[in-house]
């Protein structure tokens, strides 16, 4: 189960906002009139300590309303930091290996492609645009979750991909072998192959199955162009070709952007390994 935790904090922040509130509208004037007429009828008929005490008791707030009290600056804090500047994600799927591998924490800037309201996602500043290359966090068209992939083209771009090869408004995406790699497919693992690629100017690593470099297009993807239409992405995975991506379900909408993916600051194993912060590193 998925689950919202914009719309969770924004719930909590209207919450303990509400009753503290109310608190303070309703229900505090009305303790402090009645600590005022204990305070009279009491007068000269016991000792001013006493009376002290039993006027704080009277006007001691509710233990629901002093939690929504305590807590409402520290959830609004959060709201805004999670909102408006970096939000933690963790990566549940090899799609970006070799980049991000399964288990990395990464930190995404929420204010780099504009910023935009919790929860409905609206933009209220523009900032930047995404560039080619970069790696992005966003909600695709087919699925209400984050996913996470590589910007590829840009609105207005004509992409192809065929036989293994990347071209951007026909010219093909620099890429060179680099090493040999081990790929844990559906079938098992399967020899692979490692290449430099270049886009956008970023230098990153790709990795293909050996056996399908070269039939890819043809076998999984009948489609191998695509003109990408205005305020929308087409986004890979560096994994290529084990990446459920724009390939498959198509653009990304301006709207869909959560924000940019910067750093690597944890790691953890499944199961009960302790993380580590050996592979903290800032993405390319």
């Amino acid at each position: 189960m998925n689950i919202d935790f914009s719309l969770v904090l924004v719930i909590l922040v209207a919450l303990s906002g509400l009753i503290w509130l109310l608190d303070v509208i309703l229900l505090k004037p009305g303790r402090t009139a009645i600590g005022e007429e204990v305070r009279k009828s009491r007068s000269g008929a016991r000792s001013q300590e006493d009376v002290e005490q039993e006027i704080s008791a009277i006007a001691r707030e509710p233990v629901v309303v002093e939690y929504a009290r305590a807590f409402f600056p520290v959830l609004v804090l959060v709201l805004v930091l999670r909102s408006f500047l970096f939000e933690p994600f963790q990566i549940p799927t090899g799609s970006m290996i070799p980049t991000l591998e399964i288990g990395d924490f990464i930190l995404v800037n929420k204010y780099a492609y504009g910023l935009r309201l919790p929860v409905v996602g609206t933009k209220i500043m523009d900032v930047d645009e995404p560039q080619r290359g970069e790696v992005m966090v966003f909600v695709p068209p087919h699925e209400d979750q984050y996913y996470i992939k590589r910007v590829i083209g840009l609105p207005g771009d004509t992409v192809r991909y065929e036989d293994g090869e990347l071209y951007i408004n026909r010219e093909l995406v620099y890429s060179e072998p680099s090493g040999t790699t081990t790929i844990n497919s559906a079938f098992g693992p399967v020899p692979g192959t490692l290449y430099t690629e270049v886009i956008g100017g970023i230098e990153h690593t790709i990795q293909t199955k050996n056996s399908s470099r070269s039939d890819l297009a043809r076998r999984n993807r009948a489609r191998s162009i695509w003109v990408v239409p205005a305020d929308s992405y087409f986004m890979m995975g560096d994994n290529r070709d084990e990446s459920s991506d724009s390939r498959i379900w198509g653009v990304v909408p301006d709207e869909n952007i959560v924000g940019k993916a910067v750093a690597v600051w944890m790691h953890k194993e499944p199961g009960w390994n302790l993380p580590t912060f050996a592979r903290a590193h800032w993405i390319q």
